[in-house]
């Protein structure tokens, strides 16, 4: 669940510087008795083969992880933050660092095949599941949630606006809040939506009027693809997403995964205890690994991912009713610089766990940082993406930081002058 949007931007401007799917039958009941149809498989697509040479070609290597090595001493080791940070260009991981502990009750320190959670960077995973779901055939965009789950009071919204944020629908966490649910059992996915039903909370505005951020939209989206498959969402995610991309070290959080699952962690180091909405997905709670992450971000290059017309409506940006820098298109975050450059990303934070996955559709570069010791200054990673395309950056800002930025930082070809 993402906050600190506008930290995050000031942390971005002080840091700156210079399948064609096939299908196979899955053989689960239906409560009728029919077995389901098809589920997408990404088996033709392999991750090796996604990038040219030129792709992973960079200019000034050395500099650029010198300067990447910096920022991680100057940043994570003297912030103390714990977690992993990966930065890959095409098919070549240029850097790579892991530090702290995952459980409190073992010490588990972590490493490259610890899952941690990605909180709202769960939110682009959830998003090509659906997105598979529509090439299959199983689902269409404009489908209203009204046919999808009975009694759903809404009849103008579809799985579309869901997946664009611009649903209108109310926060979850805000709506059981002011009705005073009970905090003493998790609730569930089907919970809310079942509130929903009941209850009928009012709209946060009208349906496709705009943005608006809100986790509400992705715990639905989950519950369609469980409809749509006829499995718990933790196992459908298994079939269409972790197993088939070979991200093995992934998996959704559930209850039965509370004494294994890493842990996150207060900034002091006091472990972070879960409640009430920590076993809702969709809109959080995948675990997964820096590499892990990397091959996803490897199938969304991949030019056998999707279909092309599905696969360019991703990046696009669709809340364009007041200009501004930021927009949302599929699940993914986005800054619309003046210069014409756009910077897309999704930003993360659930408990003491802050995330980020920036996936720089130009230069072919993946920077994911994962942190589970609670740390705003987790999104600067953000500002790396400077090294590898230009994004514009305000001089007065960049001047007035630029004694905290560390020398190497500094003397690379994207500060603006």
């Amino acid at each position: 669940m993402t906050r600190y949007s506008a930290f995050f931007l000031v942390l971005l401007v002080a840091n700156c510087i210079a399948c064609k799917s096939d299908h196979r039958r899955i053989q689960s009941k239906k409560g009728d008795g029919q077995s389901i149809e098809t589920l997408p498989n990404y088996s033709n697509v392999d991750l090796s083969k996604v990038f040219t040479p030129q792709d992973s070609r960079i200019e000034n290597k050395p500099a650029i992880i010198q300067a990447i090595d910096e920022y991680y001493r100057y940043v994570w080791e003297r912030g103390n933050l714990s977690g992993g940070i990966l930065v890959a260009k095409g098919d070549e991981i240029l850097y790579e660092k892991y530090r702290g502990i995952a459980r409190e009750d073992t010490a588990l320190p972590i490493e490259k095949n610890v899952g941690l959670h990605v909180a709202s960077v769960s939110k682009p995973i959830t998003a090509m599941a659906v997105m598979k779901l529509i090439e299959a055939g199983r689902l269409k965009l404009d489908q209203p949630l009204s046919s999808l789950f009975r009694g759903f009071p809404y009849p103008d919204i579809t799985v579309e606006m869901l997946l664009k944020q611009r649903s209108g629908l109310p926060k979850y966490e805000h709506f059981l809040e002011k009705a005073q649910v009970s905090r003493e059992h998790y609730i569930t996915n089907r919970f809310i939506l079942d509130f929903i039903i009941k209850n009928k909370p009012e709209l946060a505005r009208k349906p496709n009027t705009g943005f608006m951020y809100c986790n509400t939209n992705y715990a639905l989206l989950a519950l369609v693809v469980e409809k749509l498959t006829q499995m718990p969402f933790p196992e459908a995610m298994q079939e269409i997403v972790f197993k088939p991309l070979k991200m093995k070290h992934s998996f959704i959080f559930q209850q039965k995964d509370i004494p294994t699952a890493s842990q996150s962690f207060y900034n002091n180091g006091k472990k972070y205890p879960l409640d009430y909405l920590d076993l809702v997905y969709g809109d959080k709670n995948v675990y997964t690994t820096p590499r892990d992450l990397y091959k996803f971000s490897k199938a969304l290059f991949s030019k056998d991912f999707l279909t092309p017309p599905l696969k360019n409506l991703i990046f696009q940006a669709y809340s364009n009713e007041k200009s501004g820098v930021n927009n949302y298109g599929i699940g993914f975050r986005m800054k619309q610089f003046v210069n014409g450059e756009t910077l897309t990303y999704h930003n993360g934070w659930w408990h003491g766990s802050n995330a980020v996955f920036v996936h720089l559709l130009k230069s072919k570069t993946t920077i994911i940082a994962i942190g589970n010791k609670y740390s705003p200054r987790v999104y600067s990673t953000v500002a790396l993406s400077c090294l590898f395309e230009d994004f514009p950056i305000e001089k007065e800002i960049l001047y007035r930081e630029l004694a905290r930025i560390p020398s190497a930082m500094r003397n690379l070809s994207y500060v603006s002058e």
